[in-house]
């Protein structure tokens, strides 16, 4: 099997020239790595740099930084990694021994700064000539086509291929939209561009693999675009594929069960453009995600627009949040306020890294917010093994059962039993966290910090925690 796998590049990607970036295996020779232009932050948006490639044993990476005369100094981030690199003028040198997603800041420029996704090698994956797959080769496709070439009997054997297969080069789908049936995987191969939005709508058993990259920066005029859409839909998989730059949503998931994404990264700079959006939805499995938004990282709410219910059983693990702009975590803001609420509840954040919050409205800060609106309950959440890095504006905790007259008709009913454990912020706020209920009967009820360090001193109370409540929160304790 491949030990480091470089993929082929389109002509028409859209590139940056700010690096040049080189990665080998130890016994290998140097590849070079095309470097692909993102852009970041909703606010004064901004070109930065991303490289994607496959490995499964350690590897050199050298990466030489072209528009800046002299580098002081160096940060590669999560700083949990602790990867140290030597430096060279203007290049650096580091080492990877496993997949990684990082940030690579020259001089402290986060936002012109080169993003490296380091993947694990495909283990297992269609085969191009397989007489089940349907291939789709590089140029434009109108969705009905593709499905109705897809829903063909095979010429060989009469089966239904299960399989649409989007080869490396860049495709284009001139509606923009396509509906994928139950039973399919649609697989984009490294090296793939597709420009258009993906839909699993009311289908089940549909799986989006691969590690190629739904590109949407040229759709300013359809301001509703997701990456992709997972609505009134039951066990769908993505994994290893990218966003860039959605008009909204990367992950749009309404009234949907048994959920699994994995691997995935994504960009975006409009506004509402979060990374992965949950209404009324359960049984979530989102795994080794990188999301840099401008909106909130993620959205966990029960009924919006056509969707209605509870959500529940929603785990977040081993991943990174970059919010350009609102929340990195977002729980409760909307729900059926028409009847009694939703409830929100057994939602597990995990092994989380925080590299940017950054908000300019007071009443949607928080790197970890639970705002419970529109009649909602919130319960049973666990934040654990979150690092938290230096950030720009915000504050760290946001509890609170709130009435935001833009988005509630109702204030929400009450949060109770959520657990902070292994929180380590290092990094200064004037900000104080906020604990707030809304009256005597909508209440913030139960909420236990264990190990809360701040700066590397371990908090035992409000005040040493740099958080205030008021008189509708009960029972916050400390546990060192």
């Amino acid at each position: 099997m491949s030990q480091l796998k470089v993929y082929s590049v389109p002509k028409e990607a859209v590139g940056n020239d700010d690096y040049s970036v080189k990665v080998r295996t130890k016994t290998g020779e140097w590849e070079d790595l095309f470097v692909y232009e993102v852009k970041v932050d909703m606010h004064h948006v901004r070109k930065a740099s991303m490289v994607t490639f496959d490995m499964n044993e350690a590897v050199d990476i050298e990466v030489t930084c072209h528009y800046l005369n002299e580098i002081n100094e160096v940060d590669i981030r999560p700083l949990s990694k602790n990867i140290t690199s030597s430096q060279n003028g203007n290049t650096v040198l580091f080492s990877l021994d496993k997949p990684s997603k990082l940030s690579i800041e020259f001089n402290g420029e986060r936002f012109r700064n080169l993003h490296l996704f380091a993947n694990p090698i495909e283990v297992k994956k269609p085969d191009a000539e397989d007489t089940n797959v349907f291939l789709v080769e590089p140029g434009i496709h109108r969705p009905e086509d593709l499905l109705r070439a897809a829903e063909k009997p095979n010429s060989k054997d009469g089966t239904i291929p299960d399989i649409i297969y989007f080869r490396a080069g860049m495709h284009y789908i001139e509606q923009a939209i396509l509906e994928i049936p139950s039973g399919k995987t649609v697989y984009l191969e490294g090296g793939s561009i597709l420009v258009g939005s993906l839909i699993c709508d009311s289908v089940e058993n549909v799986t989006i693999c691969g590690r190629g990259i739904l590109y949407l920066s040229n759709f300013e005029r359809f301001s509703s675009f997701r990456g992709v859409r997972i609505l009134f839909s039951n066990n769908i998989t993505i994994d290893g594929i990218m966003t860039i730059d959605p008009p909204h949503y990367s992950i749009y998931i309404g009234k949907s069960e048994n959920i699994k994404i994995s691997n995935f990264k994504s960009f975006s700079t409009r506004g509402w453009s979060d990374g992965i959006n949950v209404m009324s939805s359960s049984n979530l499995d989102i795994e080794d995600v990188f999301l840099r938004t401008s909106d909130d990282c993620i959205a966990i709410y029960g009924s919006r627009w056509a969707y209605y219910g509870d959500a529940r059983n929603i785990t977040v693990r081993n991943s990174t949040f970059w919010a350009d702009v609102a929340h990195p975590m977002n729980i409760g803001g909307h729900g059926d306020s028409q009847r009694n609420g939703d409830t929100i509840e057994d939602i597990l954040f995990e092994n989380i890294d925080i590299l940017e919050h950054h908000e300019p409205q007071p009443g949607y800060w928080g790197a970890m917010a639970i705002n419970a609106g529109d009649k909602n309950t919130v319960r049973n959440v666990t934040y654990k093994n979150i690092r938290v890095e230096h950030f720009e504006l915000g504050q760290l905790f946001d509890l609170r059962v709130v009435w935001n007259e833009k988005y509630n008709p109702e204030p929400g009913s009450n949060i109770s039993n959520i657990r902070f454990e292994n929180i380590d912020y290092r990094g200064i706020t004037e900000n104080p966290s906020r604990i707030f209920g809304f009256d005597n009967e909508r209440t913030v009820d139960g909420v236990i910090f264990k190990n809360l360090s701040i700066n590397g001193r371990v908090a035992t109370n409000l005040e040493e925690a740099n958080i205030i409540t008021n008189e509708f929160t009960k029972n916050v304790k400390f546990i060192g």
